[in-house]
């Protein structure tokens, strides 16, 4: 998620003007530079999606959470957004972005690698794993701050659309691998162990990072103004743009609902329809592969449907493609069930991904570069400081009223979501602003 204004350059501005210049007279598939950082986050999300499934089969299948359990796991995992997301983009507008970067993947390399050694030890216990998702998660939560404001940095302007469509196509196929993968290896190995596959996923990241060079500096102390000041410019910045504040509106609320959904939908598929790791394998893998779908399409359907029209098209889609969960949950036959789960993430994660490389695009593109962390920060905040919240609920309304009734809801507010976007200059928009429009 991102966006793009012209205001007055700092040093790192200048710097990344000057980037942007030399990388626009060539190809992304030229550039050595961009490809070792590619190849790095490649490798970092194949082992992130080894985790990705390892969490909730440990703690459904190993340690026997209960709904709410699962519920806390997955808000552990997501409470820094809302606790800390909006300081940790005045942080990291003040430091060097790649080196942020390194510093986050040896953190969460080091906390996923404590499971199997817990586990090796008999110590293991779901508060561990409460521990070490919310570590990851701060640790991610300055990881993606800062990655997000860094490709523009890298590629320049003139490629921020092409870099992003390659980073997400690469990312959604290892999100179809990794989770196939890991269903597969678990039918051989212990849920442990998969983390094992994500600490190294981590340290390749950083040290690709490390091999990846830019012209970054540091912004001066002397420019810096007190940190209340400073979130406030980045969160006044979101809410003031006209299309920037119904994309937060927008991404929240499919976020809270999605999550409503999705942290229940492991017990679901475990205890309920009994398919068993390699079915949550499968349920992930589809979504991946329709993100992959998205993520090669983004750029044309954008060309054919509209820049602007495309964003709110594939909010209201995904949002009708995630009725099909409760819809998978009720089915008496469980092959049918898996049929339509995999249908229904198929094509929420291809709405997504057409959504998240547009929006994301439009934000780039009209962000001060000096701005780029905190509006990153204030929209993390905003749409992912709502699913910590979604997870806790999500759990309890999974036991007071049942698992299905608690999907429902999520699916059903899910079609609401929407409107922000849907009734908002985006629609029948043709072409995306390179720079900022009037509050």
């Amino acid at each position: 998620m991102i966006d793009i204004h012209q205001s007055l350059p700092e040093t790192g501005a200048v710097i990344a003007d000057s980037t942007a210049a030399e990388t626009t007279a060539r190809s992304l598939w030229r550039d050595r530079n961009f490809l070792t950082f590619w190849t790095g986050q490649s490798m970092s999300q194949l082992g992130a999606q080894l985790g990705q499934l390892a969490f909730p089969v440990l703690a459904v299948s190993v340690l026997q959470a209960s709904e709410f359990e699962v519920g806390v796991l997955n808000a552990a995992g997501l409470a820094a957004f809302l606790i800390i997301g909006l300081p940790a983009g005045a942080w990291v507008d003040r430091w060097l972005k790649r080196r942020t970067m390194i510093i986050a993947d040896l953190a969460r390399m080091a906390a996923m690698a404590a499971v199997p050694l817990l586990w090796w030890g008999g110590l293991l216990e779901i508060w561990h794993l409460y521990v070490i998702s919310a570590l990851v998660g701060t640790a991610t939560l300055f990881f993606d701050v800062a990655y997000q404001s860094y490709v523009p940095l890298l590629v320049g302007s003139g490629h921020v659309t092409e870099a992003n469509s390659k980073l997400e196509s690469t990312a959604q196929v290892a999100r179809i691998g990794g989770p196939a993968a890991g269903g597969a290896l678990l039918t051989v190995v212990s849920a442990p162990l998969l983390f094992v596959g994500e600490a190294a996923g981590y340290l390749l990241s950083a040290l690709f990072l490390a091999r990846t060079r830019d012209s970054e500096e540091r912004p001066a102390a002397a420019d810096r103004r007190p940190l209340g000041t400073e979130i406030k410019e980045g969160l006044v910045f979101v809410v003031r743009h006209p299309l920037i504040r119904r994309i937060a509106a927008c991404t929240a609320g499919m976020n809270f609902c999605g999550t409503l959904v999705f942290t229940l939908t492991p017990v679901l598929v475990l205890r309920d329809l009994g398919l068993g790791p390699q079915g949550v394998g499968l349920f992930m893998a589809a979504g991946a592969a329709g993100g992959l779908l998205g993520a090669v399409a983004a750029t044309r359907l954008a060309a054919r449907i509209g820049e602007g029209t495309v964003i709110p098209l594939c909010a209201v889609a995904s949002s009708v493609f995630l009725v099909l969960v409760p819809v998978a949950a009720v089915v008496d036959q469980p092959a049918v069930s898996l049929v339509l789960l995999l249908i229904s993430d198929f094509g929420f994660g291809f709405g997504v991904l057409v959504y998240n490389i547009m929006q994301l695009t439009m934000r780039q593109r009209v962000c001060p570069p000096r701005l780029l962390g905190r509006m990153n920060a204030s929209i993390r905040f905003a749409v992912w400081g709502v699913m910590p919240l979604a997870a806790v609920a999500s759990g309890i309304l999974g036991e007071h009223i049942g698992l299905v009734p608690a999907i429902s809801i999520g699916a059903a507010c899910g079609l609401l979501a929407a409107l922000p976007v849907l009734f908002s200059p985006l629609r029948g928009m043709r072409k995306l602003p390179d720079q900022v429009l009037g509050a």
